[in-house]
């Protein structure tokens, strides 16, 4: 048993568990009459309000929940990872997203440099780029204005980007067209060159690396279209590289002066405020950039200044852990009410569990409990004629974020925002509380299959309108909510070696198909999957 799992408190939440199992939460309503419990837990976060009183929990869990917290020393680490301390423990580096949207004149020191006038030197860069494009002054290999903007990456390079660009499409610059591509499918690459004139497009080749198989597959395409289309190369009028390796970028035929740097201590999940972001910068402009950098920064200050005890992620990531250690939840939803917000839940997907999908502690101990759940989700309403039979009546238990605004996108929109909120409130309110047919002169099978039991639980996060400032505090929330949960379960949050193995025997065998010689040893299904592919192109 690990020092975790055999804890007093862990032994306590055991405890809480076996008792709150036996209590509805119309019980935890009725008893202390709704209103302190809503007093109690709703809190506000900057333009955000967390309600997280439709849980099965009470003040007496929460104060084991903390403790949980506490005795991982989490105040501490929090520090550690603001500070720059190489908290990354398997690949010794620092954890830095914050420092992109810091602010303050703090300086934040890596291997005893400050990093802060780099990152002020490539938002600068990024910023004047940017206001070229929009001013239509960046101009082309033909003497033409660049108006197509196609970012190509994947995974933290792609999933950023591409999600925010949906979200806050009504502050983009419609003049524009910004499209991404990050599958090695050559569907995805079609369909963003589709009517597009190559002496308008710009490129933005986005890896760290430079070497991610599918981005450079996608990248050599999008270079041979240029020379197909225009009869020639010129990658300083059609090509931008992001990248920490700026040497495979030159040697792709990329001008130095038209790479934007990354550097090793920003994840690529956690990427968006850097360079990364360049296509989202050129589309909403760098003072809507800025306000989503503002929005981040409020989070991450209310995460490192705020008691735990009305931290919003600490108290959201606490949550979760009782629900997966202890209630023996395997999956949590998330349901934006929002049609905006239609990428959110796959952006969460890669930064939850890619982050905390670990099976092994620091220690490389192998760990006895779970640690990530799955997330998945869909945007309501659409969801509620999907999937949420099962949410309500299903076996499994799943709780759900529910994430909504207060106004409209658009403007006199009254009927159909109302409704959609109406829609998810209702929602949250049918999950806790459920509702008993009367059985009286019924059929007894239909009665009982009406029955919705109840006692499901959820959060509503309402911020106050979908800008990009409350698109960067939302996702500062659940970055530093997957930062707690590593920490408890004595992980590292920040590493990702599971998505490796599958690439490296994807290359084998690739090599094998284009060679149409099988030289590895593999399983016979392999073996005969390859020979299969082998056959059709001959």
């Amino acid at each position: 048993m690990s020092k975790l799992t055999s804890s007093s408190t862990w032994r306590e939440l055991e405890q809480h568990k076996d008792r709150l199992s036996k209590i509805s939460l119309s019980e935890l309503f009725n008893n202390d009459l709704g209103l302190a419990r809503v007093n109690d837990f709703v809190l506000p976060l900057a333009d955000l309000t967390v309600d997280f009183s439709k849980n099965l929990i009470d003040r007496q869990v929460l104060t084991s929940l903390i403790q949980l917290a506490n005795d991982s020393d989490l105040v501490s680490k929090i520090s550690a990872m603001f500070n720059g301390e190489k908290i990354n423990f398997t690949e010794d580096r620092a954890v830095l997203h914050t420092a992109l949207r810091d602010s303050s004149s703090r300086p934040i020191m890596v291997d005893g440099v400050d990093i802060k006038p780099q990152i002020r030197a490539v938002l600068q860069r990024m910023t004047d780029l940017a206001n070229q494009i929009r001013r239509g002054q960046l101009i082309g290999s033909t003497g033409r204005a660049i108006k197509n903007i196609i970012n190509i990456g994947i995974g933290g390079s792609d999933l950023g980007p591409a999600s925010a660009y949906l979200a806050l499409k009504d502050y983009t610059d419609q003049s524009l067209t910004v499209r991404f591509v990050s599958n090695i499918d050559y569907s995805d690459l079609a369909t963003a060159l589709h009517n597009l004139d190559p002496a308008e497009t710009l490129f933005i080749i986005s890896s760290k690396t430079f070497t991610t198989d599918e981005t450079m597959t996608n990248a050599q395409s999008a270079k041979n279209w240029l020379i197909s289309e225009l009869g020639e190369f010129t990658s300083d009028k059609h090509f931008i590289a992001v990248s920490s390796n700026i040497a495979a970028a030159q040697e792709f035929g990329i001008n130095q002066a038209n790479v934007f740097e990354l550097w090793d201590w920003v994840g690529g999940r956690y990427s968006l405020c850097s360079a990364i972001g360049l296509s989202l910068m050129i589309a909403i402009g760098p003072d809507n950039f800025n306000a989503m950098l503002d929005g981040f920064y409020k989070v991450d200050q209310h995460f490192l200044n705020t008691p735990l005890e009305t931290n919003v992620p600490v108290l959201l990531a606490l949550i979760d852990i009782w629900y997966g250690n202890f209630w023996q939840a395997q999956t949590s939803a998330i349901i934006p009410y929002s049609h905006d917000l239609a990428r959110l839940p796959a952006y969460l997907q890669q930064a939850v569990m890619e982050s905390n999908g670990k099976s092994v502690d620091k220690t490389g101990e192998v760990v006895d409990y779970q640690t990530s759940m799955i997330v998945w989700g869909e945007p309501g309403t659409n969801a509620q004629h999907a999937f949420f039979q099962l949410i309500h009546q299903g076996t499994e238990m799943i709780p759900v974020d529910f994430i909504g605004f207060l106004r409209s996108q658009h403007k006199n929109d009254i009927l159909h925002h109302n409704k959609l909120l109406a829609n998810m409130i209702a929602q949250a309110e049918a999950l806790a509380f459920g509702e008993q047919q009367d059985i009286n002169n019924q059929d007894d099978v239909l009665s009982e299959s009406k029955v919705f039991v109840g006692n499901k639980p959820s959060n509503i996060i309402l911020g106050s309108q979908l800008t990009p400032g409350v698109f960067g505090q939302l996702i500062a929330l659940y970055e530093h909510k997957i930062f707690v949960q590593g920490v408890i379960w004595q992980i590292n949050s920040f590493d990702q070696f599971g998505v490796e193995l599958g690439k490296k025997l994807a290359k084998g065998v690739y090599q094998e198909i284009d060679q149409k010689k099988i030289t590895i040893a593999h399983d016979a299904s392999t073996v005969n999957l390859i020979k299969k592919i082998i056959s059709s192109n001959s």
